[in-house]
């Protein structure tokens, strides 16, 4: 056995893991019901596949709940509900997937040492 401090790991947190992502918990809620730090979250994840399995999973849960939640309000069904709240969380908590999104296309003539003479640059908004 190696030296040092016991994990604490126990293979039962992983469905009380997806539950809470079922609730729309973030990692650091995640961590806090467990009664731990956020980093043992992620030092269980990478030592404990079965655990990152579960905390990607609830993950996922949690953005659905989210996305829920938003799809509810811009029908009017939460009196009160701040938009532009709802947007800074869900870029912070889901930034793969909400994200202002901004590209670059490289076109047109190029000169003689083959790079570009012109550059076309392309940003996307998402709110359009």
């Amino acid at each position: 056995m190696p030296a040092g401090r016991p994990t604490g790991y126990n293979p039962d947190y992983c469905p009380q893991v997806v539950e809470l992502g079922k609730q729309g918990m973030s990692k650091a809620e995640i961590a806090s019901e467990l009664g731990i730090a956020k980093q043992t979250l992620y030092n269980w994840a990478e030592a404990h596949p079965e655990f990152m399995d579960a905390l990607k999973s609830a993950n996922s849960f949690a953005q659905a709940w989210w996305e829920k939640q938003g799809r509810i309000a811009a029908f009017g069904g939460t009196p009160g509900f701040n938009s532009t709240a709802y947007i800074f969380t869900m870029k912070n908590m889901f930034g793969d997937d909400w994200r202002d999104k901004v590209e670059q296309t490289i076109q047109g003539p190029t000169g003689d040492d083959g790079k570009p003479t012109a550059i076309l640059m392309t940003i996307v908004d998402p709110k359009a």
